[in-house]
């Protein structure tokens, strides 16, 4: 019918009327709810029978928490089972064999579908073991995948045999109380075994209105935009009738008044090749899965098979869905445990649809984790990328990760990748972010193109509401409106769902309407994060009208997460320090001997277990008890397997020698030396060695502690003879003036040749350096233990709150005793009595200094042995200092990082604790104070008072957090000079890295020619610091012989320095490369002949930059025979003090 004037009728008889705002309340009740039965939730499903005549359910339970493979569980013994009966306890798996008979009658329908849900988490097998599909249970509709599309052949054959793996988990592990405590027995119910029919046009339809109701929730409703999509969506419910189907179709026409005429096929088409469409909002999706969390690794690799299984699904019908997921660690999992899954990924990568990103082996913690594991975090994951796909990712993607070192942007270019992805600084507690896309430049002035999604959200649902958001939410429109949009369920959810493909396509159809004005963003799919940062570089000049950010990007969040769970942060540090040993060892002696295998299969594997435990839910020890458990065992294959790996190493540097002193009968002095792992640092320490009162090293010892049976030798090395990996003298003879004394009652003193250290009533009251005549503590302060409530807001283990300071408790030593009284080392000790926890504390002064610098000082050496078992109380160490200074340093990857210590701002109040690693240090003009620790990353210096954090006890989500036995070591290191003045980096690096003792066995023991001197330092700048040796990565193939050197900048000023390398590995060729291993520029080199012929290789820092060098070494008979040099008693080697 035409309207116009003559049809215009000149009477009306009845009332027009305005939609009143009760209309909103009639959408809401449409879909579902307490008019389900009425509503358009009536109609959604056409059939569903669930009878034995067509649904055969039988089980097999798998014994314990064992995983068995399909090969195992298939050949079991299957029993009858049935919708209704459950299954468990929690963390078991039970498999499923099921026979379906679908109905011919069903032939005509659209869709057969069959829906299983065993409230857990499930995968979909063929009788043959192939992977078909990941299943999600539960009751949260949003979260829930339980469908599998019966493909077309089962319906023309009518019948179908499958296999599904079920396990007693939920998507977020186990349902927990407000204490943590989950149910262990926990039983999981066979809700849903049905054969279904959907109706096809009704789940359309309610698409249709879903879109039309969000609008109308989102858009001002003064807005045309808004206004039709009310309308239009009550003029679909007036012609609902659930009684007579064909008014779907009508619905659906009413939609396309918003949606637009034909916008379905128009759409339908546009995704056929995505990749050309435009718009702002990349949809790009997502399942961002947790490595481990609130479930061990174990159940990560079923819920990666799960989720990507899903997907491969989704992207045959949904050619527009590409998907990106990173980890390179959870790929491998998927190679090794699903192959057949796994090739088929492969192929949808070539097609573009599926996206491995991130360029690391896991999303890991960037706080606590040293700059050369991520270097390796990087090498692993790049690598690995590139070896199975053939390309390296270009964009380092960490959405959920608690905050970015100031170095990161550094090692994200040195590994190939120029962007940077997270959402996680939207999270920020006090100062809210202030950029969406921007320039994030570190310490050395690199700089990565980064992005926030202006959403906040790493698994957006596909809602209009979070879409709307890409645009609204983005803060820097000014010169972008480019923006990411990642969209799945995540943490086994599946990723994207059929629901929320549907969703986008509605929305753009709005987007492209002219009624969206600005009001709603255009959607693009089909995208990657590589286009995006592309797309943003051509609208923002290559980011040179972006804002820059400089320096770390500090969480205003789970600062908790420095210290819970202390175990896994101890194992994590020697970890480190272990593999770089053990890298160093075995590098040297693989040129030491040509018989000798770099074990590069033992290093890869304690690596990779190293990378993995640095997850951002494990390492910050966010997680259950079970992952904690599962890394413990991990850094104690780590510690065995690498302990034997330098064994066998120093069988061929040190031959005929031992560290286990007590196997050997006969000691003197000149068959002892200390092994030093600091290439390049001149070393002088205490070391403590069993003793007992018949032990060969009773003689030898400098001082003997009969209370304990332990000895105490003073080992010293020249600066001019340092070694990396060699024999440094014993010093027996020396003169010390370390001692203690009780001065009074409570009252007790140590003293050395340069600190006096007072404990008076139980507190540390004076720090005295007698040679600077300079009282280090403020009159009327102490320092000490301090104990606080952490009674965080919301997440217990990964929050502190600001006002936890605001309620403390100074404890005392009580029985301070003198343990040991000199020579060469004097201890107090001392106990604390909290509630049900006991400290013993020792309190030491050696009789050497920290570092063989001249006008170094003593450090005052603390050791606590904690039986733990407090409950949310923060246990901390401080120490009020004289000392005045707006900021103090703190050690951090390749480097050092300044954070104020007055709180100004919101940004600097929002900093009340902070992450560092081996030391934080207050400085002034002349002379300062570091705090220095080997297991510990909370620091805070507040005023005048630094705090070292060392134990936490939250109860959620891990009940018994830290609830065990602790030893802990820290000290105290006064010294002359400003931080960049001072020798704190080298004593910091020594306490971490303490000297080993050996004993030569036999008169023919010797040290290798390579190792008695120092076959690779550093010379000429005292602030490039050498941090690596290692075999190149080119070696792997036994063709090629090279060194890899990684060094650094630490002080933040510019660098001249020489790499020098012993004449005896014959450097063929030098070159600068990344952190993969590329070439970057080869580099000069020269023989020396004021280094007796080393090789000079002339390097220029800027500050804070990472270099790494690769030596490519040609034959040398001085090094490939085994060459060596008698160290005997009269050797030369050895100097005599």
């Amino acid at each position: 019918m035409a309207y116009s004037r003559k049809t215009y009728e000149s009477q009306v008889w009845g009332n027009g009327v305005k939609h009143l705002k009760d209309v909103h309340g009639r959408m809401a009740h449409f879909i579902g709810g307490n008019f389900a039965d009425y509503n358009l939730s009536s109609v959604l499903w056409t059939h569903r029978i669930d009878d034995r005549k067509h649904v055969n359910v039988s089980v097999w339970s798998a014994p314990g928490h064992s995983k068995p493979p399909f090969s195992e569980a298939i050949n079991q013994k299957y029993k009858p089972t049935q919708k209704g009966d459950d299954f468990g306890p929690a963390w078991t798996n039970h498999w499923f064999k099921i026979s379906l008979n679908i109905p011919k009658e069903w032939d005509h329908y659209e869709r057969i579908s069959f829906e299983f849900d065993c409230s857990g988490e499930g995968l979909i097998y063929t009788p043959d073991g192939l992977v078909l599909h990941g299943l999600t249970g539960g009751a949260d509709p949003g979260m829930r995948r339980a469908e599998y599309i019966i493909p077309p052949e089962a319906r023309k054959r009518g019948t179908l045999d499958l296999v599904i793996e079920s396990s007693c988990n939920e998507m977020f592990g186990q349902s927990r109380d407000e204490l943590g405590k989950s149910d262990p027995n926990r039983r999981y119910k066979l809700v849903t075994a049905d054969l279904v029919v959907p109706n096809m046009e009704a789940h359309k339809l309610m698409y249709d209105f879903k879109a039309l109701w969000e609008l109308t929730q989102i858009i001002p409703s003064d807005s045309p935009l808004s206004r039709k999509a009310e309308w239009t969506a009550n003029e679909i419910m007036n012609v609902f009738d659930a009684n007579d189907l064909s008014t779907l179709a009508k619905g659906r026409r009413i939609a396309q008044q918003v949606l637009g005429e034909g916008w379905e096929k128009q759409i339908a088409k546009e995704s056929e090749n995505a990749k050309e469409q435009n718009g702002t909002v990349w949809a790009l999706g997502h399942c961002h899965i947790d490595t481990a969390w609130l479930w061990p690794f174990s159940v990560t690799q079923q819920k990666s098979a799960r989720s990507w299984s899903a997907q491969l699904d989704i992207m045959d019908r949904y050619p527009e869905l590409h998907f990106s997921v990173t980890q390179a660690q959870q790929y491998e999992w998927l190679e090794e445990l699903y192959p057949d899954l796994f090739e088929r990924i492969k192929e949808k990568v070539k097609t573009g649809q599926f996206q491995p990103v991130g360029c690391t082996w896991v999303e890991m913690d960037t706080n606590m984790a040293s700059g050369e594991a991520l270097c390796r975090q990087f090498l692993y994951g790049q690598r690995y990328f590139e070896s199975r796909f053939g390309f390296r990712s270009g964009t380092c993607v960490l959405p959920d990760t608690f905050g970015f070192n100031a170095q990161m942007p550094q090692i994200i270019r040195l590994a190939g990748a120029q962007d940077f992805f997270t959402i996680k600084l939207a999270w920020n507690a006090i100062n809210p972010y202030v950029n969406s896309t921007y320039n994030w430049v570190g310490l050395d002035g690199s700089q990565v193109l980064s992005h926030i999604a202006p959403d906040n959200n790493y698994g957006a649902r596909a809602d209009f509401t979070s879409i709307k958001a890409s645009m609204t939410g983005h803060k820097n429109l000014d010169v972008t409106d480019q923006a990411i949009y990642l969209y799945g369920n995540g943490d086994g959810g599946g990723g994207p769902q059929d629901l929320m493909m549907e969703s986008l396509r509605r929305a753009r159809a709005v987007g492209k309407s002219s009624d969206a004005g600005g009001q709603f963003p255009l959607v693009k799919m089909g995208g990657s994060f590589g286009e995006f940062f592309d797309a943003v570089r051509a609208q923002t000049q290559n980011g040179a009208t972006l804002p820059n950010w400089k320096g770390e990007q500090y969480l205003e969040l789970h600062r908790g997460c420095y210290t819970s769970h202390g175990i896994i942060k101890k194992g994590n540090r020697k970890s480190e320090l272990h593999l770089q040993q053990a890298e160093y060892a075995a590098t040297m002696a693989s040129f030491a001997d040509k018989s000798y295998k770099y074990p590069f299969e033992v290093i890869d594997r304690a690596w990779k277990d190293t990378l993995l435990c640095q997850f951002h839910d494990v390492l910050p020890g966010s997680g259950i008890a079970m992952i904690y458990d599962d890394a413990q065992a991990k850094y104690e294959r780590i510690a065995k397997d690498l302990n034997e790996v330098i064994a066998k190493a120093y069988k061929v540097l040190y031959a005929a020698s031992t560290s286990d002193l007590a196997s050997v009968k006969r000691i003197s002095e000149d068959s002892l030396f200390a092994v030093n792992t600091l290439p390049g640092q001149a070393r002088q320490e205490v070391i403590a060695v069993p003793c007992g009162p018949n032990s060969a090293l009773a003689s030898v010892v400098s001082q003997y502690n009969r209370a304990t049976e332990t000895g105490y030798v003073v080992v010293k090395s020249d600066e001019q003879n340092i070694a990396d990996i060699r024999a440094v003298t014993l010093d027996k003879k020396v003169r010390s003036s370390v001692f203690a004394t009780q001065t009074g009652v409570d009252v007790f003193e140590l003293n050395n040749e340069t600190l006096k250290v007072t404990i008076k009533d139980g507190r540390l009251t004076s720090l005295y350096d007698t040679v600077s005549e300079r009282e280090l503590i403020p009159h009327g302060q102490t320092g000490g233990f301090v104990i606080m409530e952490d009674l965080p807001n919301d997440y217990d283990a990964w929050e502190v709150e600001s006002f936890h300071l605001q309620k403390q408790r100074h404890l005392k030593f009580e029985d301070v005793r003198i343990l040991e009284n000199g020579p060469v080392r004097t201890t107090l000790g001392g106990s604390i009595y909290l509630d049900k926890t006991q400290i013993e504390v020792e309190i030491s002064l050696d009789g050497v200094n920290a570092t063989s610098s001249s006008d170094s000082r003593g450090m005052v050496r603390f050791k606590a042995f904690i039986d733990w078992k407090q409950a949310h109380q923060f246990l901390k160490f401080e120490l009020p200092v004289d000392i005045r200074s707006d900021n103090a340093t703190y050690d951090i990857q390749f480097g050092t990082i300044q954070r104020a210590t007055h709180r100004n701002t919101g940004w600097e109040q929002a900093r009340f604790e902070v992450c560092a690693h081996k030391f934080g240090d207050l400085s002034e003009y002349g002379y300062g104070v570091a705090i220095i620790n080997d297991s510990k990353y909370g620091y805070a210096v507040d005023g005048n008072v630094m705090r070292l954090s060392l134990l936490r006890s939250p109860k959620n989500p891990d009940p018994a957090c830290d609830m065990h036995k602790h030893e802990i070591n820290w000290a105290i290191y006064p010294h002359v000079g400003t931080f960049a003045e001072s020798d704190v980096t080298q004593a910091a690096n020594a306490f971490n890295a303490p000297l080993s003792l050996r004993s030569m066995t036999s008169d023919s023991a010797s040290i290798h020619t390579l190792v008695s001197g120092t076959p690779i330092t550093i010379q000429g700048a005292r602030n490039v610091f050498l941090e690596t040796i290692k075999r190149g990565e080119q070696d792997r193939d036994g063709k090629s012989d090279s060194i890899i050197v990684r060094l650094y900048e630490k002080l933040g000023g510019q660098g001249r320095s020489t790499l020098v390398v012993d004449p005896s590995l014959n450097v063929e060729k030098a070159e600068l490369v990344n952190i993969l291993e590329d070439n970057l520029e080869n580099l000069e080199h020269v023989q020396s002949s004021k280094n007796g012929g080393a090789t000079e290789i002339p390097l220029q820092f800027r500050p804070y930059e990472i270099k790494t060098v690769r030596l490519t070494l040609g034959p040398s008979s001085n090094v490939r025979g085994g060459a060596r040099k008698d160290t005997s008693i009269q050797a030369d080697g050895w100097i005599e003090l």
